[in-house]
């Protein structure tokens, strides 16, 4: 009885695949809440608030991605934040007004917003679903909209079980 060479197919064929952690910002994400700033966490005193700022250890920032938030139910001016900003940006890679689960789909929107999709034009792409590290929900939704009018089909998951989400007529 003669064996046969086994072929793999997946290897072989010329499907792309479009990995989100390819695209994954390296670096910390931190947040960084007002409240610490403020008297009793909810009254803003400008003065006490200014040199509470300036003696601020800012370099602990350095090359992170900061979300910039009040966990308290304080009204605070537009500027409080915008001051806060002025002082991160120095350090910070990337400043957001939000909270830390805010960050990922923030960079992924400038990400995948600004990318070529030209290498996949005209070809069959599969959009990697299994990841190690926090892709969000987002992304997904953002490639899938980007890729769908270049791309000859789409597919979701892994080469050996992806689901099929556009076909071009």
């Amino acid at each position: 009885m003669e064996s046969e060479e086994i072929i793999n197919r997946v290897a072989n064929s010329v499907l792309e695949v479009f990995d989100l952690e390819d695209y994954y910002p390296k670096g910390p994400r931190v947040e960084v809440d007002l409240a610490q700033w403020l008297f009793e966490g909810f009254l803003l005193r400008e003065k006490d608030f200014r040199e509470s700022l300036k003696n601020h250890n800012w370099g602990q920032y350095k090359d992170a991605y900061v979300a910039v938030f009040c966990s308290t139910d304080a009204i605070l001016p537009a500027w409080a934040s915008v001051l806060v900003t002025m002082h991160l940006a120095p350090f910070a890679k990337r400043i957001i007004s939000g909270r830390i689960d805010d960050v990922n789909p923030v960079l992924y929107e400038e990400i995948l917003g600004n990318l070529d999709y030209s290498a996949y034009a005209d070809k069959p792409v599969i959009i990697k679903g299994c990841m190690k590290k926090p892709i969000p929900m987002s992304a997904y939704v953002l490639a899938a909209q980007k890729l769908q009018p270049v791309a000859k089909s789409v597919m979701y998951g892994e080469a050996c079980s992806a689901v099929p989400l556009y076909k071009r007529k």
